[in-house]
């Protein structure tokens, strides 16, 4: 097992924790023993598929603030993001963006818990799991949802975010 249950976490954990609490979620953030760059060591540390990482991206569209919520066998389209959502350009915005935006750092990146609600969408291939793993606001932190539980605290809109 490479995960441990978190007896004192860390600021961004107990803000994610509270947010998830304050939508009815009840659930355990777990903390992983090494650190996870890619969705593989991630999956590889949970004893999970790599489809079942949640792997929370932050973009930005435009000038503005996108998480997408893609399994962690997908690289994003960028373009049909963009057409799905009517904006010029979407890229990868520095550390700073992902911090002004989330109060989380890169790897850390939750669905929930940042200062201000965020545009979301959530990969359509989460849901060929019943459990997935998102971020807990750390990047050793992660817990169990669902692509249900995901759509529904976000308010996320669904997409097939993968290139075909």
């Amino acid at each position: 097992m490479g995960w441990k249950i978190i007896e004192n976490p860390h600021p961004n954990g107990v803000r994610v924790r509270e947010a998830l609490r304050a939508l009815g979620v009840e659930t355990d953030i777990v903390e992983t023993l090494e650190s996870s760059p890619t969705a593989a060591r991630a999956a590889e540390q949970l004893d999970i598929e790599i489809g079942q990482v949640c792997n929370s991206l932050v973009f930005n569209a435009d000038g503005q603030p996108l998480l997408i919520l893609a399994s962690g066998g997908h690289k994003v389209d960028t373009d049909r993001v963009a057409a799905h959502i009517g904006a010029r350009s979407i890229h990868r915005p520095d550390a700073d963006f992902v911090r002004e935006h989330t109060s989380q750092p890169i790897g850390g990146v939750a669905p929930v818990g940042h200062p201000q609600p965020l545009r979301t969408i959530v990969d359509t291939a989460l849901g060929n799991w019943d459990v997935v793993w998102a971020a807990g606001g750390h990047p050793h932190y992660v817990y169990p949802t669902s692509f249900d539980e995901l759509v529904r605290i976000t308010g996320g809109e669904t997409l097939d975010v993968g290139f075909r």
